[in-house]
């Protein structure tokens, strides 16, 4: 690749923002439009392969072929979570097609009778589960010919694999999915080296392209040609220029550029005998090696033995898998563990909902990868145990009697962990907190896992929220059909159906967990429960419910997404830290003086348009409605608000001021364009023209600081229509106005004051000098400037009854103007200082504080949750059993950690536990025993 390039995009098509808007912040448009073109065919549809298709139809391809004719048997149910007892013996394609329609109308699924090569070849990307390795080899052989992409994955007990290729050459759009990088550059040498303006980190890494703008001097530098970066520091980077770029004399911008990379896969036959590993626990970095020939071995096994695996637990089958291990081994030189293989050959017949959903969300984001061409897939090989969740063998010893199937749907979890452990699960009590994504697919684990719905178990939840239709694309037991309702009680449904031995065994709240309802969720209720897991988007949530779970000693299950990033925590009373234990630090603000009068980022004209939209439609009719309800407003009011002259003018502004008619909402809101957008910037250049100097003798436009351009009103202009049908409209909404569409004739004849520069006025330039103005600010009710706004104030009593009605903001409506005020505000503004504008949809994301969110990150995240909750349930006390896990699907990265150990401390030789001990003290007590208690048994004397 050369140091400067050119790439071009596709034009951007339509896509239902309504129902993709989480997903879309994960991928863009470019990506999504790519995947919506996209053919998918599964092959093998027991749990792990249904779990694939669920998360590719929810996250959108052109369509989703089927295959798998194999008739459904009961322990098909122990994780293939759309059938039940009443589809035992149908194919397993047929009856999942109909489920599985249910998700997505925009992705029809169907069934394909063959996998000849002529089915093959119609398809992007192809994943097969549960087939031979010939068969794999086969297939894989015509994929990687015609440029289709293969997965194949497969599931024994706690053990994954995956293999991918994408073939001879795949190109990634995106590696990341990051924002690019962008900063301000202080200095450009003739050697190339640039500098960041005030010790600002630049971000980039060696290989990275950035492009650049506004450099004064360097006019070939501003071409739009790419530049290949060499990092030097933080603060500084090296691209290659020569004397013809000239001499750089002030300011700059440089731009994070995406480029294309091409990586290169070989077919399955080479792969196996020379395999290239992506390492998931580097704790465990020899064991891919092991399960390699491992896996290997049980193929071997099933082709001498009719294609069964070895029984749960069995010698016989187990010794001879062994030997099939060993004489592989032998060809790759590769020395064995035993013990470890032998658990993989005791388990093979196993099926875990925990392995099920976290293999299913990672082959998912891989197929996703391959029809958009965004992040980076992996290469080759993912292999992955979790033999920590196994329960101690003493306690719950595994033999070939306690695991073998008993002929029910949880055989494939018996399997695995024996019946007596599986009692235990079936009597669990389980509080889950919130039932939006991530407590959809915990809902489903439990579900296929038998959890609580034992004659001592049972399942509480609880979720105050109700469905929307940007929850169907990612909260999977919701339906169209759904929207409205209660996500807690229709979640609860959805999964008594998947599993009929739930019925009675949940009970779904309603209510906020807070200290309001601490009547409901009371000290009885805390003390019942054996395990508490958090499925909540807010920290305010997760703290408290910590702070419970402190208070009564309960294990914690914790975890959260962000886009393709997932985290998951385990918090063990007696043992590890807690949730708050650590934080996050706050997020960085945007400096007053920056968002007032010198933005030089999107980021900064979509808060000022944020609060433009605040102070218009909620702050300034509150402010009226409490003069008009208050009774010695004026006075109150400046106890608590130092600019009470703003306030003041503000409510003579709705008062005397009002529209009557939607023509004198329209005028308005042109009024407020040439005020925001003309009138104040002009005055901002007569305090400081584009040649004023600093105290120093510097340029003062320079730096962070852009020198705006005040904008004439342009009918034509998207963003300037916008501002005067957004502004209307949420006027006349708050006066309670009929709205009309007579916007053109009501423009053309308005009329607008001139612009005439007022003296006096100061305006700040820099955060200091804000607050140095801020403090200036307050009045008194004596002063006569104060007096005199309030005396043309109407008498509150000639209004009687009369209110406003003050807007809250909400995103999610696309026909209610917010976003459309906001987004055509930010633009204007943006427009004013030179700034790229944005789209609604990135608006909205930064307006309103999105969550980027996609069915693949929940999957994985919830079935690292369920492995926790086995080791939970074992009540292991070894704090390295445990693992919190790191997981960044773009990259890809899945990395984990023991928990931090909770603090111990000591006071008289006595050691504690600084978060989890305490002093209980039962019944009633007076007050000098309680002390003489403290003295007398502790050492200690309270003051």
């Amino acid at each position: 690749m050369s140091d400067n390039m050119q790439i071009d995009s596709p034009p951007p098509q339509e896509i239902d923002e309504g129902l993709y808007s989480r997903q879309l912040y994960v991928l863009g448009k470019e990506a999504m439009i790519k995947m919506q073109n996209a053919n998918v065919l599964i092959i093998g549809l027991k749990g792990l392969g249904i779990e694939i298709a669920k998360n590719i139809a929810l996250a959108g391809v052109k369509s989703l072929s089927l295959y798998d004719p194999t008739s459904i048997e009961i322990g098909d149910l122990s994780s293939q979570f759309f059938l039940n007892e009443s589809n035992i013996g149908q194919p397993r394609d047929k009856a999942s097609c109909e489920k599985l329609s249910e998700l997505n109308s925009y992705v029809p699924i169907n069934t394909v009778d063959n996998i000849n090569e002529d089915t093959l070849l119609k398809f992007k990307c192809i994943v097969s589960t549960n087939i031979t390795l010939e068969e794999q080899v086969k297939i894989n052989n015509i994929t990687h010919k015609n440029d289709i992409g293969y997965i194949n994955a497969d599931i024994r007990g706690l053990f994954g694999q995956i293999f991918v290729d994408f073939g001879d050459k795949f190109t990634i759009i995106d590696q990341t999915g990051e924002e690019p990088l962008s900063g301000i550059v202080s200095d450009v040498e003739k050697n190339g080296t640039v500098t960041m303006l005030d010790d600002n980190r630049h971000g980039l890494q060696d290989g990275d392209y950035v492009k650049f703008t506004e450099v004064d001097g360097m006019p070939k530098l501003n071409d739009g040609s790419l530049h290949r970066v060499e990092v030097l520091g933080p603060y500084a980077f090296k691209i290659k220029i020569d004397e013809s770029y000239g001499d750089y004399k002030k300011g700059g911008l440089y731009t994070q550029v995406k480029v294309p990379k091409d990586l290169s896969y070989e077919p399955l036959l080479k792969q196996l005998k020379n395999p290239e590993f992506l390492i998931s626990d580097f704790a465990k970095f020899d064991k891919p090696a092991q399960l390699h020939i491992g896996f290997q071995a049980l193929h071997a096994f099933q082709t001498k033995n009719q294609g069964n695996l070895p029984k749960p637990y069995n010698e016989e089958d187990a010794n001879e898998a062994w030997q099939y291990a060993q004489e592989l081994a032998k060809v790759n030189e590769v020395e064995l563990d035993e013990k470890y293989l032998r658990e993989l050959f005791y388990q093979a017949r196993g099926d875990i909902p925990g392995v099920v959903a976290f293999y299913g969300g990672l082959i998912a984001q891989e197929v996703l990868k391959c029809c958009s061409s965004k992040f980076t897939p992996i290469k080759q090989w993912l292999y992955f145990d979790s033999l920590e969740s196994l329960p101690d063998s003493k306690q719950f010893p595994r033999s070939e009697e306690n695991n073998k199937p008993i002929g029910s749907r949880y055989d494939g979890q018996i399997a695995v962990f024996g019946k007596s452990y599986q009692e235990k699960i079936f009597n669990l009590k389980v509080f889950l907190v919130g039932a939006g994504a991530i407590g959809c697919e915990m809902l489903k684990n439990w579900a296929m896992m038998g959890l609580g719905s034992g004659p001592n178990g049972k399942v509480f939840i609880t979720d105050n929220d109700s469905i929307e239709k940007s929850n169907l694309n990612r909260q999977f037991l919701f339906r169209p059909k759904d929207v409205g309702r209660n996500k807690s009680e229709v979640a609860a449904k959805a999964v008594v159906e998947m599993n009929p031995q739930l019925e009675g065994k949940i009970d779904a709240k309603l209510d906020k967990v807070g200290p309001d309802t601490e009547d409901i969720f009371d000290d009885d209720f805390w003390s019942s429960l054996d395990i508490v897991v958090n499925a909540l988007d807010n920290v305010e949530a997760r703290t408290y419910v910590d702070r419970r779970c402190i208070f009564y000693k309960k294990p914690l299950l914790e975890s959260g997404t962000l886009g393709t990033k997932g985290n998951t925590q385990v918090v063990i009373p007696n043992l590890t830290e807690s949730y708050s234990s650590s934080q996050d630090p706050p997020e960085k603000s945007i400096p007053l003086c920056t968002l007032r009068s010198f933005p030089n980022k999107i980021d900064h004209t979509i808060a000022w348009a944020k609060s433009l939209f605040q102070g218009y439609f909620a702050d300034s009719p509150e402010s009226v409605n409490l003069y008009l309800s208050q009774p010695n407003y004026v006075e109150q009011t400046l106890k608590q608000n130092p600019d009470i002259k703003g306030t003041l003018e503000n409510i003579s502004q709705y008062l005397n001021n009002r529209p009557y008619t939607f023509e004198d909402c329209i005028k308005w809101a042109r009024n407020q364009f040439e005020i925001k957008f003309n009138h104040e910037i002009k005055q901002l250049l007569y305090n400081f023209p584009p040649d004023a100097k600093t105290s120093t003798g510097a340029p003062f436009w320079s730096g962070p600081k852009r020198a705006p351009k005040p904008l004439e009103f342009d009918i034509n202009n998207k963003d300037h229509f916008n501002f005067i049908v957004g502004g209307a409209n949420l006027l006349a909404f708050i006066y309670g106005l009929k709205e009309s569409d007579n916007y053109r004739s009501v423009l053309e004849n308005f009329k607008v004051a001139e612009f005439k520069p007022k003296s006096g006025v100061e305006i700040a330039s820099t955060d200091a000098e804000a607050e140095e103005q801020a403090n200036k600010l307050s009045g008194s009710i004596d002063s006569d400037e104060i007096k005199k706004i309030a005396a043309q104030l109407p008498e509150p009593s000639t209004l009687a009854g009369y209110r406003l009605l003050p807007i809250e903001f909400e995103k999610d409506d696309d026909t209610n103007h917010h976003i459309e005020f906001i987004a055509a505000a930010s633009n204007c503004r943006a427009l004013n200082y030179g700034i790229e504008t944005a789209d609604a949809s990135k608006t909205k994301f930064i307006a309103g504080k999105i969550i980027p969110a996609i069915a693949t990150t929940t999957a994985l995240v919830t079935g690292l949750v369920c492995l926790e909750l086995y080791k939970v349930v074992d009540s292991k006390t070894d704090i390295e059993q445990y693992k919190n896990g790191f997981i960044n699907l773009a990259l890809p990265f899945i990395g984990f950690s023991e928990p931090i150990k909770s603090s111990r401390k000591k006071f008289n030789d006595k050691e504690f536990d600084e978060i989890w001990d305490r002093f209980d003290i039962e019944g009633d007590i007076k007050l000098q025993e309680l002390l003489d208690y403290f003295e007398k048994e502790q050492g200690l004397t309270i003051n």
